[in-house]
């Protein structure tokens, strides 16, 4: 009995309905087939609730926090109403701030930009590079990459444990890999985090679309994610959490919204009194049917229930990590071993060839979006492989002949949307590739692998 023939007998739910669920794309080979959109650890598609819920709102759209008009009054509910339900999402303290910002790229560099000057900032090699990268002005450590949680967390007590202990700290950390989808032990790191004195952000990033995210319970200062990986369209995210050094740091951009009182002075220049609550960090017209998705996106999670969400995923997770283990010739990468939990989120490498062959002939030949690359964590990516993680790399393809092995990956990654059928294309997919070898042959252009359209079919 397959993995997929044992679901029947157990009472998982089905997918939620998602935009591009029928969408049919060309084969290189002929034909059409319906995609398997398997890349939603970049960008997850928008639930149709939450689509619908935008286009009911759109005919009343209006600028908030402008107007006296009816429209603008509805829409500022509706957006301070969406950051209620978000902080509900997030179980927020009744003195954080839920701060609405592009992305958890965005969010993360907006608290960068409000640490103390003088704060030292603990960050793991195998962070996304929006973790690793945003502390420019602060003085960072680098912790090398664990191989245990437990290992995770003595290597943050040892490194805290040195530091200045009269100085602030903040420790970033992600809840869930975005390139092996193993989780971190979030609330043993927040636990010696505080130990030692200092605060800690949690890239939720990958975590919240699967798995419940409790601030309260997981006793992190700060939450960061977007809304593009929740099921809700590109361009909204948040960043939730303490309000002090949001509220004593200047304004992240400078603007209206952000201001409380401007005045000019008699010496010509300008006094501005600036908000100390979320408007602060919020100048400018804000996003406000960005801010509704990741709202009605939070509310389509919450109702769903997670722990048929999770329940459901687990099972998608089995069936692609018992596929793959049936095919020699791929290697799953991981940090904490095949035991360690994970969400809906796998990176492998198939002996013999280049990661973005075989990623450009699952697209062209099956119809199957997944992701090559080094998905925005060349250290980490780097390591798992056994490189240097000091070694310059790129994301997409190198110049490198198909076939060629290339210091890069593979990786497919699912969630509440993502029927069997999808999961049991690409492992077969991944089986005759290895096994037949692809169809078409594939050349390097711009960057990326593409089918070679002036060769014949092999």
């Amino acid at each position: 009995m397959s993995v997929f023939t044992a679901a029947a007998d157990q009472s998982l739910c089905t997918p939620l309905p998602v935009l591009g669920k029928g969408v049919s794309v060309p084969l290189v080979t002929g034909g059409e087939v319906t995609y398997a959109a398997l890349d939603y650890a970049a960008s997850a598609p928008a639930l149709q609730r939450v689509w619908d819920d935008v286009a009911a709102y759109a005919p009343y759209y209006g600028s908030v926090h402008r107007g006296a008009g009816y429209l603008s009054q509805l829409s500022t509910d509706l957006f301070e109403n969406s950051r209620a339900t978000v902080a509900e999402f997030l179980g927020c303290r009744a003195e954080d701030q839920v701060i609405f910002t592009r992305s958890t790229t965005d969010s993360l560099n907006l608290l960068a930009a409000v640490v103390p000057a003088d704060c030292q900032v603990f960050v793991y090699e195998t962070e996304h590079h929006a973790s690793l990268l945003p502390w420019r002005d602060a003085r960072v450590t680098y912790l090398n990459a664990p191989r245990t949680p437990a290992q995770a967390v003595e290597t943050l007590e040892r490194a805290l444990a040195d530091r200045d202990p009269y100085g602030p700290a903040l420790v970033c950390v992600t809840g869930a890999s975005n390139v092996t989808g193993e989780l971190w032990p979030v609330k043993e790191l927040a636990a010696a985090a505080h130990a030692h004195g200092a605060r800690i952000v949690l890239d939720a990033a990958q975590l919240a679309p699967h798995h419940p995210v409790d601030i309260t319970d997981l006793d992190v200062d700060w939450i960061a994610f977007s809304g593009h990986k929740l099921y809700a369209p590109f361009g909204s995210g948040v960043l939730a959490g303490r309000a002090d050094w949001l509220r004593d740091a200047e304004p992240y951009l400078a603007g209206g919204g952000a201001s409380r009182r401007v005045a000019r002075r008699g010496d010509g220049g300008v006094d501005v009194e600036w908000h100390t609550t979320a408007a602060r960090h919020e100048a400018g017209s804000p996003n406000v049917i960005g801010v509704y998705s990741i709202a009605s996106a939070c509310k389509a999670l919450t109702e769903a229930g997670f722990d048929n969400l999770v329940a459901r995923e687990q099972h998608l997770v089995t069936a692609v990590r018992t596929g793959l283990a049936e095919v020699p010739e791929v290697k799953v990468l991981s940090l904490f071993g095949d035991d360690a939990p994970r969400v809906g989120v796998i990176s492998f490498v198939v002996e013999g060839w280049n990661s973005s062959h075989f990623a450009a002939a699952l697209s062209a030949e099956y119809g199957i979006g997944v992701r090559d690359g080094l998905f925005c964590a060349h250290p980490l990516v780097r390591t798992l492989l056994g490189g240097d993680p000091q070694e310059v790399g790129e994301c997409g393809a190198p110049e490198a002949e198909p076939g060629e092995r290339s210091l890069n990956a593979i990786r497919v990654s699912f969630g509440a949307g993502t029927p069997d059928e999808h999961i049991e294309r690409f492992v077969r997919a991944v089986k005759e590739l290895v096994s037949e070898g692809a169809q078409w042959k594939y050349r390097t252009e711009d960057g990326r692998c593409v089918p070679d359209r002036g060769t014949a079919q092999l």
